[in-house]
Formats: structure tokens, C-alpha cells, sequence
């Protein structure tokens, strides 16, 4: 079986004081997965648009989102980044602002589901989603995910 880790490389873990605003935040959340080549620019303008168009559809729980697109918008291959901000940042007048963001590329409809299995189980309990905001560095957050 895979453990969430598997999904992640640590240069995809990372924490920042802030993001200027959501369109910001997206950018620090998927600027590793562009880099490693996991998607398009194209799938990080999908993502913006998209919340536009409809709102952040990626609000998973207070304070964590899970930004994303369809695989057809820029989805090269499969991964996940964490951000961790500082200082949480507004996405919309509704909800508490997001602190936590896990970036998804997936290249297809399958091949994310164990992960957001793994993820599920380790964002249901609330004592690990305060370990994860209180973490002092990505080595904190990423012995958090290995447990999955």
C-alpha cells in the first residue's frame, strides 16, 4: 500500500508568511508542481478562472482548500504540494480564510483517488489539522503526512 508521502517530494512542502490574495496563493500552491513539470501554466489559469466563474470549489474544510483542475486543462502527470501559510488568506466573504493548501495535479480521473483517500483520513481529525497550521517548518509537516 502507498503512504500519502508517496505522492508528495519534499520540495513540494513548503511554508510562506502570506499570500497577497487567493489568485496569489494559487500560484504558491502549484508553482512546485509547474516546476517539476506536473502541469501547464494553462492548468494554473484553469484553476483562477474557474474560481471566478463559480467560487473556490476547492474549499475542502475551514482554513484548507485543495486547489485543482480537470486533467484536460494542463494535468501532465500526477502529484500533490502543500502550502503552509503563515497568515491565512481570503478566498471568499463566506468562509474562514485558508491557511492550508494542497495543491492537485491528476493526469487522469483515477489515479489521485488513493491519494485523496490517504489525504481524507488524515484531514478528518482535528488534532492533526492544528499539527499541520502549528508546524514551524516543512520537515514538521511532512513527518505529519508520512504517518498516512
Amino acid at each position: 500500500m502507498s503512504s500519502l508521502m508517496d505522492f508528495f517530494e519534499r520540495e513540494s512542502i513548503a511554508i510562506y508568511s502570506c499570500a497577497e490574495n487567493w489568485s496569489e496563493a494559487i500560484d504558491l500552491s502549484m508553482g512546485n508542481l509547474l516546476q517539476r513539470k506536473y502541469i501547464t501554466p494553462d492548468y494554473i489559469q484553469a484553476i483562477k478562472e474557474t474560481t471566478c466563474e463559480i467560487g473556490p470549489y476547492y474549499l475542502l474544510a475551514p482554513g484548507i482548500a485543495m486547489p485543482h483542475a480537470r486533467p484536460e486543462c494542463g494535468a501532465l502527470g500526477t502529484a500533490l504540494s502543500l502550502t503552509l501559510l503563515r497568515e491565512g488568506v481570503s478566498f471568499d466573504a463566506e468562509s474562514p480564510p485558508v491557511r492550508l493548501l494542497i495543491g492537485l495535479a491528476a493526469k487522469d480521473s483515477d489515479s489521485h483517488i488513493e491519494a485523496i483517500q490517504a489525504l481524507s483520513e488524515m484531514l478528518c481529525e482535528d488534532e492533526v489539522i492544528d499539527e499541520l497550521l502549528n508546524a514551524n517548518n516543512s520537515e514538521e509537516l511532512i513527518n505529519i503526512i508520512q504517518r498516512y
